[in-house]
């Protein structure tokens, strides 16, 4: 069994598009982790009537990457064979490149990888501060000569239940973490397609996002960067401390969601839809708290 993980904050214009490319794609579960969405991503996802679609709904936003790791670990109780990462604002035409990704873990990888940036010579220099901490880490893992600058961080990605069963949820929530830890636990590791940034159709953000963006990616890749070396980890740059969006990843909300997933407690039944019984949705309106 395969499960597509789709995390989506107010992605209303892109969501019927990333699911019309999930739904032909040879997965059991479709986990869709929607977070502090205040649009119509849930009720346009709800009006597809296909049993594989779960959803977690959390009224508070969780962070940047902690819906996949709660994506994950519901997967994991779910005992799957395999994840694959599509965000949901990646409305672009990648079903062969997703389907890549599956049948290569399906063929023994156990972290399948998308390079997003092939064949581009010029680049800003934003974006080329960030590949450089991204290239470093690869280069400190000695990966670099494999995946080049590929990394969980950006584009779809797959990993095997090996994969998913080993690698600490919180480091799949830190994606350069993860990247880490399966070299630490000899995971097989390896670049399944390639598809140029711009074909994901992800839309444009403001500078300040994009800004953000990068001290959050190279804060996480020195940090992996630490860990390789076995210092404190850390997010500093000298006298710099790169948090961007790194503050505001709920990692409380993260145990909570692992201690309900054991438990099934009232916050599992708060935050799960299940498609195969109606009765057992949530009753829930989008004002709830996530924490009721």
């Amino acid at each position: 069994m395969f499960a597509a993980i789709v995390p989506a904050k107010n992605e209303e214009k892109s969501i019927l598009a990333v699911l019309t490319t999930i739904l032909r794609l040879p997965v059991d579960y479709i986990i869709m982790v929607l977070n502090g969405c205040t649009d119509q991503t849930l009720e346009l996802a709800r009006s597809i009537p296909d049993q594989r679609i779960h959803m977690l709904y959390f009224t508070d936003p969780l962070g940047i990457d902690i819906p996949r790791a709660a994506g994950a670990l519901y997967a994991r109780s779910l005992d799957v064979d395999g994840v694959l990462f599509v965000d949901g604002d990646m409305s672009g035409d990648i079903y062969q490149n997703l389907l890549s990704l599956i049948t290569t873990v399906d063929s023994g990888v156990d972290v399948a990888l998308t390079n997003c940036y092939p064949y581009i010579t010029s680049r800003q220099k934003l974006a080329n501060l960030v590949l450089k901490f991204r290239a470093k880490l690869n280069r400190e893992l000695d990966l670099f000569k494999s995946l080049g600058l590929a990394t969980p961080t950006h584009g779809p990605h797959a990993l095997s239940k090996k994969a998913l069963s080993n690698i600490p949820i919180e480091a799949i929530a830190i994606p350069p973490l993860s990247l880490f830890w399966a070299k630490k636990l000899d995971l097989v590791i390896k670049v399944a397609t390639s598809i140029p940034h711009q074909r994901l159709h992800s839309p444009r953000k403001h500078r300040k996002h994009a800004r953000l963006i990068a001290e959050t990616i190279i804060g996480d890749c020195l940090m992996g960067i630490n860990l390789s070396q076995n210092l404190p980890v850390s997010r500093s740059l000298g006298k710099h401390k790169l948090l961007g969006y790194h503050p505001e990843r709920r990692f409380d909300l993260l145990q909570t969601w692992e201690q309900a997933l054991k438990s099934r407690d009232i916050f599992y039944e708060q935050h799960v839809i299940l498609p195969r019984n109606p009765t057992l949705a949530c009753n829930f309106t989008k004002s709830d708290d996530v924490n009721g």
